[in-house]
C-alpha cells in the first residue's frame, strides 16, 4: 500500500492511498463469500458458489463494490496508523480507481481528507514544579454559608403594604399584541428584584399593593411571539416578605445536629476548608494544563470548532440561528479552549503511553449512569449503539493521562508542597478517578439519552 500525505492546513491533511492487488484480493474474496451466502445458483449449495461463478452471475462490479465498502475504512485506519495521523473528525472519502474485472491490473485508489490533531510538543514533566494559589477561608465566607442556611428555614409572611425589593408577590400576567391576548399566567410567585422574568416587571411591581394592577411594555421571552414587544398587564394578588429565624442556639438545633451556634459555625468552617481543598485541586489541574500549553501554538481544526460552537449555541435562547454576537463570541472562545485542552490531554496520554482497559470504560460509564439513576447496562448499551463508545474511551484516556501527569510533577503553595493524593489517587486506583472533562462528556451523553427517553415517553 502506497500512501502519500499532503498538508492542506496545519490541522487538515489529504491522504492518497494506492492499494496493491495482493492487498485488495482478500477483500474481493470475502465479498464473494458474503454474496454466495445470499444467492441461489443452480448446481451449487448456498454459500458454496465458486468465486468465478459469482463474478459471472452477479457481476464483478457488484463484488468490487462490496469489497471497496469493506476495504476503504480498514485501509484508511491502517494509513492513519502508519503515518501517525490522529483524526479529529470523520474523513471525506473519494474512491478514484477500482479494477473493472478480476484480470484488470488497475489498483484500488482512494483519497481521504480529514481534520487532524496538530503535532504538539509537551514540556518534560520530570522535575517540574508548579505554584498554586492558597485558598483563603474568611469569617465573611462562613457568614455567607450560615446566611444561606438561615434562608432555607425562612418563612413567607403576608404584609399589608406596597411591594418592595426582596418581597414575594403573587401575580397574574396578561400579554397583548395589537389588542389580542397572546399569553397569560395566573398565580405566579415572583421575587422582586430577581429579574428572572420579563424586563420591566420589577419596576412595574415596585410600590404596588395587593389588589392593584398596572401595564408596562415588555419583550416576550418564550412562546410563539418570542422576541416581540407586548403590552403586559400585571395584577398583584398578595405581597409576602421573608422572615428569617434568629441566629442562636435554637436555630442551630433546628437546622443541624449541633446544640450551639458556635458548634454549627465550627462545622461550617470545617466544610468550607474541605471545599477549599477541592477548589485548590481544581486550580492545580488548571495550572498544570496551562503549563502544558504555555508558549505553544496549537491551531484548532476549523470544521471541528464550527461543530463545537454550534453545540454550545444550542443552549442559547432561540438556538444558533438567533444567538447574539456576544453569545457567538463566547461560544467560539469556549470551543477553542475546550478543543485545545482536549488535544493537549490526548497528546499527554499518548506521551505517557496510557492504556485504557475495558474495565476502565465500563466502570466510568457505570458511575455516570448511577448518578443519573439509569440502569448501567442499558446506559452502556445505548452508548455502544449510538456509536459513542470511542468517545468514551478517549475521555477516559484523557482522564488517566491527566492524573498520571499531575502525579509526575510537584505542586507547591506558599513554599509548601501540596499533597493532592486525595484527589489524584494512587496509580493502581486511577481507573476509579475521573477528570472534570471526562465526567462532563459522559454526563452530556446521559443528558442526551434522558431527553430521548423523556421525548419517547411523552409521545
Amino acid at each position: 500500500m502506497k500512501i502519500s500525505v499532503r498538508n492542506l492546513e496545519p490541522t487538515k491533511v489529504k491522504l492518497t492511498v494506492t492499494v496493491d492487488p495482493e492487498e485488495f484480493d482478500p477483500y474481493l474474496d470475502d465479498a464473494r463469500k458474503e454474496i454466495a451466502k445470499q444467492v441461489n445458483v443452480p448446481g451449487f449449495r448456498k454459500g458454496h458458489v465458486p468465486g468465478k461463478i459469482i463474478d459471472q452471475r452477479i457481476g464483478f462490479a457488484s463484488v468490487a463494490g462490496e469489497a471497496v465498502n469493506a476495504a476503504v475504512p480498514d485501509l484508511y485506519s491502517k494509513a492513519l496508523e502508519e503515518k501517525k495521523i490522529r483524526p479529529m473528525a470523520q474523513p471525506e472519502l473519494d474512491v478514484q480507481e477500482v479494477p473493472a474485472s478480476a484480470q484488470d491490473e488497475t489498483k484500488l485508489k482512494f483519497i481521504a481528507t480529514v481534520e487532524r490533531r496538530p503535532d504538539i510538543e509537551l514540556p518534560e514533566l520530570e522535575g517540574l514544579e508548579l505554584e498554586v494559589a492558597k485558598p483563603e477561608i474568611t469569617d465573611e465566607d462562613i457568614d455567607k454559608r450560615l446566611e444561606a442556611l438561615r434562608q432555607r428555614f425562612g418563612t413567607l409572611v403576608g404584609v399589608d403594604r406596597p411591594a418592595a425589593k426582596g418581597d414575594y408577590a403573587n401575580i397574574d400576567l396578561e400579554a397583548t399584541i395589537d389588542g389580542e391576548v397572546v399569553d397569560s399566567q395566573e398565580g405566579v410567585s415572583y421575587e422582586l428584584g430577581s429579574n428572572t422574568m420579563l424586563d420591566g416587571l420589577d419596576e412595574a411591581l415596585d410600590g404596588l399593593s395587593a389588589g392593584e394592577e398596572t401595564t408596562f411594555e415588555g419583550t416576550l421571552e418564550a412562546g410563539d411571539h418570542e422576541g416581540e414587544k407586548a403590552q403586559v398587564k400585571v395584577k398583584v394578588n398578595s405581597v409576602k416578605t421573608e422572615e428569617l429565624p434568629e441566629l442562636d442556639d435554637d436555630f442551630a438545633q433546628d437546622a443541624s445536629e449541633f446544640d450551639t451556634l458556635e458548634e454549627l459555625k465550627a462545622d461550617i468552617r470545617k466544610t468550607s476548608e474541605k471545599d477549599a481543598e477541592g477548589r485548590q485541586a481544581t486550580e492545580a489541574r488548571d495550572v498544570f494544563i496551562a503549563k502544558l500549553e504555555e508558549g505553544a501554538e496549537i491551531p484548532v481544526p476549523k470544521g471541528v470548532k464550527a461543530q463545537t460552537v454550534e453545540e454550545h449555541l444550542k443552549g442559547a435562547a432561540g438556538g444558533p440561528e438567533k444567538a447574539t454576537a456576544e453569545q457567538k463570541k463566547e461560544a467560539e472562545e469556549s470551543a477553542e479552549k475546550e478543543l485545545r485542552d482536549q488535544m493537549v490531554l490526548d497528546a499527554l496520554a499518548e506521551k505517557l503511553e496510557v492504556q485504557v482497559s475495558q474495565a476502565d470504560v465500563t466502570n466510568f460509564l457505570a458511575s455516570i449512569a448511577q448518578q443519573y439513576g439509569m440502569d448501567p447496562s442499558e446506559f452502556i448499551n445505548a452508548i455502544v449503539n449510538n456509536g459513542q463508545l470511542g468517545s468514551a474511551v478517549q475521555e477516559v484516556g484523557r482522564s488517566k493521562g491527566l492524573l498520571a501527569g499531575m502525579r509526575a510533577v510537584t505542586f507547591t503553595s506558599e513554599g509548601e508542597t501540596l499533597d493532592l493524593s486525595a484527589f489524584l489517587g494512587e496509580e493502581a486506583q486511577e481507573e476509579e478517578s475521573e477528570s472534570v472533562e471526562a465526567a462532563s462528556a459522559a454526563a452530556a451523553v446521559a443528558d442526551e439519552l434522558s431527553n430521548v427517553d423523556a421525548s419517547a415517553d411523552s409521545e
